[in-house]
């Protein structure tokens, strides 16, 4: 146990050349270099340009594909992702010869998935064959071009620089083997020695569980939490572009907002309900149950330590973030509901039937609200669905916003009383508040025009008026 296993995102490996001289070589030499194993993500971009973006739902060459494109769109599509990779190790890569190699690694991989798709396509036309049931292995194959064509770029950097770098690929390009997500890891690093070379490692890793079927865009933390916790690590490191701080700096001011220096898995989980993602979930549940400790840092400034994430509790109670989310709250009021049995459970398995994700419930006598993350046009099919199974029901959505204040133990701080206090004197009004007995976080339901503005209103009555400043520079 004594190497770090540590993961780069996608914003800062648009910067990876910087991060060269200041995060991963720095002030070392020798020996020092090593003991570090990096996990990266594609560059910035890139995988919107091959799946889809992630916020606008933009097409890139999967969706394009994956949408019967008989024309060009998803041929044009790739050749987009294509150049924006070359630029993207233009603008890392110095040497001659280094762009060369990079310019031709795109080539192969590129040319490589496109006659793949093609010949799919051709297979497909067959009546014995459906694309439908390709789809999945397909987003995978593009989605794993965006990680292994930024590892490769960033271990011919780092040669150039003088370090002994060992490109991973986890990818199972051209590989017929049939591995499982550990096999795909501990195969790949077999003969790998972290105490005298640097190993590059894919954030995308080819196994027959299928990571994007479950996570999705989340599979680059799924693949550093298993390898840290099967190479045994001394520690998981993320490399953000900020700190992890008890608020937005942008809502509360950078002047005020703390950098949060130490909290748990507990916290980090509940940040990955608000949409606040430290780590993914199925990660964190990784690294928590190998009892590898998460410390999560600012990219941009690697002589802070940033915010250790472990199993241990808060030595006292207190509130340590402020944050929130917009939300929808789906309300089905039924009056027949009094003292009947399974309405909860019918009301989930419809939610769950349409994938949407939940992230607070409250109920009462005859009502049951949940809030989710999800789409307008999505909740109508489910309170179609709602209303074919409770005719006689009142079913409703409505857009609203969730603040949240989290804390490892906010047990005797009257979190509640105070937030509901420091809304109401900010002259807002709190549709609803909840706080669970576990003293680990308390909700605030509001109009949506009113989240920032209470975020601010919790910060300054729940963190600023009662500990002493710890100021986080956001980056």
């Amino acid at each position: 146990m004594t190497h770090t296993v540590e993961k780069i995102g996608g914003t800062s490996m648009s910067r990876i050349h910087e991060l060269r001289d200041t995060l991963i070589i720095g002030d070392r030499k020798g020996a020092d270099l090593y003991g570090r194993i990096f996990v990266v993500s594609a560059f910035g971009g890139i995988t919107n340009l091959l799946l889809e973006h992630k916020k606008s739902g933009e097409p890139g060459a999967f969706a394009a594909f994956a949408n019967n494109d008989s024309g060009h769109g998803w041929h044009d599509r790739l050749d987009r992702a294509a150049e924006a990779m070359r630029e993207a190790h233009g603008r890392v890569l110095d040497h001659p010869a280094d762009l060369e190699r990079a310019d031709a690694f795109v080539h192969d991989r590129i040319l490589g998935a496109r006659n793949c798709l093609i010949d799919l396509q051709r297979l497909c036309s067959y009546g014995h064959f459906r694309l439908s049931e390709h789809m999945a292995s397909t987003r995978e194959l593009l989605s794993g071009l965006g990680e292994a064509h930024s590892a490769f770029v960033t271990t011919l950097m780092l040669l150039r620089a003088g370090v002994n770098a060992r490109f991973v690929d986890l990818s199972g390009w051209r590989d017929g083997g049939d591995l499982g997500l550990d096999e795909r890891i501990t195969s790949a690093m077999e003969g790998v020695d972290p105490a005298t070379e640097m190993p590059i490692v894919t954030g995308y890793a080819q196994c027959v569980e299928g990571l994007m079927t479950e996570f999705d865009r989340g599979y680059s933390e799924v693949t550093f939490s298993r390898l840290a916790a099967l190479t045994c690590a001394r520690e998981a490191i993320i490399h953000k572009e900020f700190h992890l701080s008890s608020a937005d700096p942008k809502l509360v001011g950078e002047g005020v907002v703390r950098k949060l220096g130490r909290t748990n898995y507990d916290v980090a989980d509940q940040l990955s309900n608000l949409g606040m993602e430290a780590i993914h979930p199925k990660a964190a549940k990784t690294l928590r149950q190998s009892g590898v400790p998460l410390r999560v840092s600012n990219a941009f400034e690697p002589e802070d330590p940033g915010t250790l994430i472990d199993d241990q509790p808060a030595e006292e109670p207190a509130v340590e973030i402020v944050t929130g989310l917009d939300l929808i709250a789906l309300e089905l009021f039924e009056q027949d509901m009094v003292g009947v049995k399974g309405y909860d459970a019918s009301v989930l398995e419809v939610l769950t039937r349409h994938n949407v994700r939940i992230v607070s419930k409250v109920s009462n006598a005859n009502t049951i609200t949940h809030y989710v993350d999800a789409s307008l046009k999505l909740l109508r099919r489910v309170e179609k669905d709602l209303a074919r199974r409770y005719p006689s029901a009142e079913i409703s959505s409505r857009r609203i916003s969730m603040a949240a204040v989290v804390g490892r133990d906010l047990s005797g701080l009257s979190v509640l009383t105070r937030g509901l206090q420091a809304i109401a004197g900010a002259g807002l009004e709190a549709i609803g508040a909840t706080q669970g007995p576990r003293n680990v976080d308390v909700q605030f339901i509001l109009d949506r025009d009113a989240l920032n503005p209470a975020i601010a209103a919790l910060h300054q009555a729940l963190i600023e008026q009662h500990q002493r400043p710890a100021l986080c520079h956001a980056a």
